[in-house]
């Protein structure tokens, strides 16, 4: 590591420490030319594959567009941050995990529909709806109807009713 003050390369590590949640190292560093010290921060260098868009485009992943996708379809949900938080870091890590350079946006939309599915019934269709391009009413129930028969009964509990089957109006 250079020094910033002198430029010399000759430095030594005084002390490290792990910083946040441990996946940054923090060093503490002193230049043995000048003596004066300074602080790095070492975290690991993660490449993301790109992400095939529908007509062919290729882009960098972006987690800002991922995230920002999941709390459009959250907005006014009683979903914690913490949710929306491990859905994206459980996505992120598919893609690590995926070993490829490449992932078609359609598979990224599926592991999406698939953490929304878990956190809350009405982001899930508010997400489909968008995603999968409903064409019609009859659409959009069929996927409400769908989602109603195939979520397990255990996330099925900690979710508010799609269709308000008790008939009160609130």
């Amino acid at each position: 590591m250079r020094c910033p003050f002198c430029t010399d390369p000759d430095t030594r590590v005084i002390d490290s420490r792990l910083v946040g949640e441990g996946d940054q190292i923090r060093r503490r560093r002193e230049c043995t030319k000048c003596k004066e010290r300074f602080t790095t921060y070492e975290s690991a260098e993660l490449n993301f594959p790109r992400i095939i868009k529908s007509d062919n485009r290729r882009e960098p992943f972006n987690e800002e567009k991922l995230r920002g996708g999941i709390l459009r379809a959250i907005e006014k949900r009683p979903v914690a941050m913490d949710d929306v938080e491990t859905a994206v870091a459980n996505i992120m890590h598919k893609l690590r995990a995926s070993g490829d350079r490449e992932v078609k946006s359609i598979k990224v939309g599926d592991w999406v529909m698939e953490q929304l599915r878990g956190i809350d019934q009405v982001a899930y269709v508010r997400f489909a709806s968008v995603y999968r391009s409903f064409e019609d009413v009859r659409a959009f129930l069929d996927e409400i109807e769908r989602l109603e028969h195939e979520l397990p009964p255990e996330l099925k509990k900690n979710q508010l009713d799609l269709l308000n089957t008790d008939g009160d109006e609130n």
